[in-house]
């Protein structure tokens, strides 16, 4: 994929039309990743999913791609699962309907776990999957018309896209428990207050002050983002002995290897 040039879609880039469901541009080493079922809101449709996971798939593969920004086209972030989608490819059998949803949910873990810096930029309604999916970034920031909401308990749904596992990392355990049984409406100072995000901004700036959070992230050097990404994932899992063992390897090498930036493009210091 040739960088600076907008590419669109999850499949051929000269088939591919600005109403594909997952919209993809990438342009000095920034892949723009935009929701775009505007008229239903960004619901979560199974074609919406399967798109995201091969655009995310198709990012995280890409070195030159060091930032990442999820977003929702028109007025909103996105309102959930599609609940008006029935039939296919849906009620095979319990295990066929498991491995698909299995596969969609894929994308929180790319974002989660991929060596750019994920966004998520937030306007409007999130909810369901789509809160789980912003939790699954690395920075969350929110425009004055954000609303954030589990919505799980409300429909007799359990959750998913990761969300009881992300929601508990950014804000703690008590608080996702408490927004998951609950499923109360949390609007954007709320949100940032709590630190589900860390800034909210007004509707027509968001977009331009992600973007410039996305270009300092370009300033640093790109192994040693990656480096720390990876601290911070590990801190999440892994016992404190171990976590230092990781630490003191990437740290000496982000300060002794000439090799360690050359895996992720020009060194930034």
């Amino acid at each position: 994929m040739a960088m600076g040039s907008p590419q669109y879609g999850c499949g051929d880039p000269a088939g591919a039309t600005v109403t594909d469901p997952v919209r993809l541009e990438i342009a000095s080493d920034i892949a723009h990743v935009t929701l775009n079922r505007p008229d239903k809101l960004n619901a979560l449709s199974s074609r919406l999913l399967g798109e995201l996971v091969e655009v995310l798939e198709r990012v995280a593969g890409d070195p030159a791609v060091r930032v990442v920004i999820l977003s929702g086209a028109g007025r909103a972030f996105s309102a959930g699962g599609d609940r008006d989608e029935t039939g296919e490819p849906w009620g095979v059998s319990l295990e066929a309907d498991t491995a698909l949803l299995r596969r969609f949910m894929e994308s929180s873990l790319l974002l989660h776990e991929m060596d750019a810096v994920t966004i998520a930029a937030v306007n409007g309604p999130c909810a369901g999957g789509a809160l789980a999916l912003a939790c699954a970034c690395d920075l969350r920031y929110a425009a004055t018309s954000a609303r954030f909401v589990t919505a799980f308990a409300r429909v007799g749904l359990s959750g998913d896209f990761g969300g009881t596992a992300t929601m508990a990392w950014v804000l703690g355990p008590a608080k996702a428990r408490e927004l998951y049984l609950l499923s109360e409406v949390v609007e954007a100072p709320e949100a940032e207050r709590i630190g589900l995000v860390s800034q909210v901004v007004p509707d027509d700036e968001l977009l331009p002050h992600v973007q410039r959070i996305a270009e300092r992230l370009l300033s640093a050097a790109p192994g040693a983002l990656v480096a720390m990404k990876q601290n911070l994932n590990d801190g999440l899992r892994l016992p404190l002995a171990e976590v230092l063992d990781r630490e003191a390897e990437r740290q000496v090498r982000c300060t002794r290897d000439p090799t360690f930036d050359e895996r992720y493009g020009l060194q930034g210091r």
